[in-house]
């Protein structure tokens, strides 16, 4: 006759078995997952991307189109040169490894902190494989927390094409107005930056030539967004691979 300590003590072990099957299970589930969540966080970037420089899918998928149409490359804003990249992945490492520091006035202002020497530039080919346009991307703080986006100039490095707000938390029908097509639209065919270099577009109420108007009724998040370009196309950021692209042409 087992003694109530045999019992015991079987019964911890079934117990710890378990729990052993269980870890197992989940860690192998969770790194199923995590390759699953990167390459469906990927998918969503190349949809970004493209959907803010105007790339018709024509039914095909974002990935294949991806790769036909986007050289990816880095900026490196303090030696501004530019180095290529053979994936979204191996851009997403050059960025990770890129030394970061604290930025400027503009920087603080714009709520970016951390920020890396290297930045990334999506150059988008057209049908005819010539520079369709560039898309950069961009982040600032709006009422609640970070906007970001992804911006596309026009060859010239000067026009704006499209502007593509993909995460945000800012308020339904007011801040969230960011995402309003029409809102975006009034930014297209505006200067990004002058002929000196200088951040040319701005966000204000009742807005004047080379203005976009604020949104009605979300005034921290309409100057949010002002900040933010008034930051990344300075000369800080973006500005200077802007005035690259004027001064040499096609990159």
């Amino acid at each position: 006759m087992a003694s109530k300590n045999d019992t015991m003590g079987k019964t911890f072990t079934v117990i710890i078995l378990l729990c052993l099957v269980c870890s197992i299970i989940v860690s192998g589930a969770a790194v199923g997952l995590k390759e699953r969540q990167e390459a469906n966080a990927a998918l969503a970037k190349q949809q970004n991307i493209l959907r803010t420089a105007n790339v018709d899918l024509q039914g095909r998928s974002a990935d294949v189109v991806f790769a036909e149409r986007v050289r990816l490359m880095t900026f490196n804003r303090e030696t501004q040169e530019l180095t290529e990249h053979d994936s979204l992945f191996a851009l997403e490492d050059a960025l990770a490894a890129s030394s970061a520091k604290e930025g400027g006035e503009r920087a603080a202002q714009a709520g970016v902190r951390g920020l890396r020497a290297d930045i990334p530039v999506y150059v988008v080919r057209g049908e005819d494989n010539g520079i369709a346009s560039y898309v950069i991307d961009i982040r600032g703080s709006g009422l609640w927390g970070m906007m970001y986006a992804f911006l596309s100039l026009d060859p010239d490095g000067q026009t704006i094409r499209g502007i593509n707000f993909y995460e945000h938390s800012e308020t339904p029908g007011l801040g969230g107005e960011i995402q309003n097509p029409r809102w975006r639209s009034n930014f297209e065919g505006k200067d990004a930056i002058d002929s000196d270099g200088n951040v040319a577009i701005r966000v204000r109420k009742g807005a004047g030539d080379n203005e976009v108007d604020a949104l009605s009724g979300a005034t921290i998040t309409s100057d949010g967004v002002d900040r933010t370009f008034q930051f990344w196309l300075s000369q800080e950021a973006y500005g200077a691979f802007l005035m690259k692209v004027r001064e040499e042409g096609a990159i």
